[in-house]
């Protein structure tokens, strides 16, 4: 390997450490700052001069398949975080707008965009085939959309996944049928399609039924060392392997790293691989936006001035529209917002067309036209999505609309408001969440050590493999929502760290915390725990109460000197030390 290998790769890294903070700092959707970069970067933008000015091959990307290629990683993980944020009961609920709604979005959008492209002069085998393909919506797009402010939970979020998973499941019979309309061998199209769908329902219980056997024994015999790159391994094997599998059997990759994630959802393991995992689909998909910006060629749009933007805006209006009168359960507002949100091409596009051209089924100027018609879609999509939501909210306020509830938590998915958080789940912290529970105050429990992890399982689905001292992970159980924290870990510099921590990212959270004895008191109160309870002190004025008792003086004045000793020990505890570790 050498200097030039890397180009590619410093280069992207390079534009995201620039990039990133600048977006932050001025707001900008972080998916079309990516776009864009991927358009100035890209062959098509600064890229088309190198030949004038050779130094710019220095500063742009040249191999757009291999970067392609390194991109589609980011799709994977974006599908297995999705996996890891749902429940196998939630996913089977989704089931009648997975065959229902998601079938009809696909042959209503398909059969609409059909008789358009029919009308323009495409042969009917062209025009199906551009009709099936942008018929299907960008699951990177939309789930990046979807998944701030937990949009993902929203009865809106939960119709979109199902009409995208459905979409998912149909690239394999869409690729046989646009083999079969290339090849002319519609006669024996019909009975491939269907052994296709039975091979893919067959792959995916498979999949799933011996997976959920292996995965979470597997992730729990290597808990136990508690090695982070060992994590990090299962991890790429499960979302890889996995993917492999579905690919072999002609399914989609990006279904398979869904399945992935799957068998790891509602496990102990769900927020400590969320944690491992999220800059690596952070990365990746910066890399995949960026390389749909590589795609756009502005020649293609200067010789089509009209016809490009009129294609772009008359597919977002087809799509939302089909979209919105499927989902006009969830009434004006919401089925406009879900219509805008899935108005794009998706990903798949780049599949079939290229395939379709090869085949000598579409020519190939209608298929570039095509591709910058897709790309310029997902680059319009986050400012649809923002004037859907911004219509939705519109409509809701000024015309008595309504927001439909988010679905309750289910068995493993984040607490409501004002639960209590516990940090080990030890001896003590399996006693506090019992009295929680005995009053029925919602709880969640994190604890480093997995063979408590999985006692705790038996009892309850509230209790996760993960270390107390990383906020991110306690962010992804509630903390910032949360009642209070506390902290009943063995290990005193786990303790502190944990407290540390929690005083640094949320300053006017209450934290209790156990301490192992009075120095260890000291310091929690030093790092700024609220309250704090020494073991040894508890344990050695209950016995002293015992003995004053034993000793003749009466219970009353006993439990009273015990009282003045416990008070005298907390205010010692709460004296500030001169040094702390």
């Amino acid at each position: 390997m050498t200097i030039a290998d890397l180009r590619e790769v410093l280069l992207f890294l390079l534009l995201a450490g620039l990039a990133v903070p600048l977006m932050q700092r001025l707001k900008v959707n972080q998916m079309l700052g990516f776009l864009l970069l991927g358009l100035v970067f890209g062959p098509h933008g600064l890229g088309s001069w190198a030949v004038q000015a050779p130094w710019l091959a220095d500063i742009t990307f040249q191999d757009v398949e291999g970067v392609k290629h390194v991109a589609e990683l980011g799709i994977l993980f974006l599908m297995f975080m999705i996996g890891l944020e749902l429940s196998p009961a939630r996913v089977w609920s989704l089931r009648r707008d997975v065959f229902g709604t998601g079938v009809l979005q696909v042959g209503l959008t398909a059969a609409a965009v059909s008789a358009f492209a029919f009308a323009f002069g495409n042969p009917p085998g062209a025009a199906l085939t551009i009709g099936l393909t942008l018929a299907m919506s960008s699951t990177a797009v939309v789930m990046q959309l979807l998944s701030r402010g937990q949009g993902l939970a929203s009865p809106l979020g939960q119709a979109c996944f199902a009409i995208l998973m459905l979409q998912d499941l149909a690239v394999v019979p869409i690729l046989i049928l646009v083999e079969g309309l290339g090849g002319n061998g519609t006669g024996a199209l019909w009975p491939v399609l269907l052994l296709a769908l039975a091979k893919a329902a067959l792959t995916i219980a498979a999949v799933y039924l011996i997976g959920r056997r292996v995965a979470r024994p597997m992730f729990a015999a290597f808990a136990v060392q508690r090695q982070p790159e060992v994590f990090v391994a299962l991890i790429l094997l499960l979302t890889l392997g996995i993917a492999a599998a579905t690919a072999a059997a002609g399914l989609s990759m990006a279904l398979g790293a869904l399945l992935a994630g799957l068998l790891l959802a509602d496990t102990e393991f769900q927020y400590e691989v969320e944690m491992i995992v999220e800059p690596f689909r952070g990365l990746l998909m910066g890399l995949f936006f960026m390389s749909v910006g590589m795609e756009l060629d502005l020649r293609t749009v200067a010789e089509y001035p009209f016809w490009l933007p009129a294609s772009v805006v008359g597919l977002l209006l087809i799509k939302a529209a089909v979209v919105a009168l499927l989902l006009w359960r969830l009434g004006v507002g919401q089925a406009a917002q879900a219509g805008l949100l899935m108005g794009q091409g998706g990903e798949f596009a780049f599949i079939v067309l290229g395939y379709a051209v090869t085949a000598q089924l579409l020519p190939a100027q209608t298929g570039q036209f095509l591709l910058v018609v897709v790309s310029l879609s997902m680059l319009a999509a986050p400012g649809a999505a923002a004037l859907g939501q911004r219509f939705a909210q519109w409509w809701e306020t000024t015309r008595g609309g309504f927001t439909a509830a988010s679905a309750g938590p289910g068995a493993g998915e984040r607490p409501r408001a004002g639960h209590i958080v516990i940090g080990g789940y030890g001896r003590v912290g399996r006693l506090v969440a019992d009295v929680l529970a005995r009053h029925g105050i919602e709880h969640v429990a994190i604890e480093r050590d997995h063979h408590l992890v999985a006692q705790g399982r038996h009892d309850t689905q509230n209790v996760y493999s993960g270390d107390a001292s990383m906020p991110h992970l306690l962010a992804r159980l509630g903390i910032g929502e949360c009642a209070a924290v506390v902290l009943t870990m063995d290990d005193p510099k786990a303790a502190l760290e944990a407290v540390r921590a929690l005083r640094r990212h949320y300053p006017a959270l209450p934290v209790f915390a156990r301490a192992r004895d009075e120095t260890h008191a000291r310091l929690l109160k030093g790092v700024g725990a609220n309250e704090v309870i020494s073991e040894t002190v508890e344990s050695g004025l209950q016995l002293a109460r015992f003995a004053l008792s034993s000793a003749g003086m009466p219970e009353g004045a006993a439990g009273f000197h015990i009282q003045v000793e416990r008070a005298e020990r907390i205010a010692t505890a709460a004296a500030p030390l001169d040094r702390l570790p």
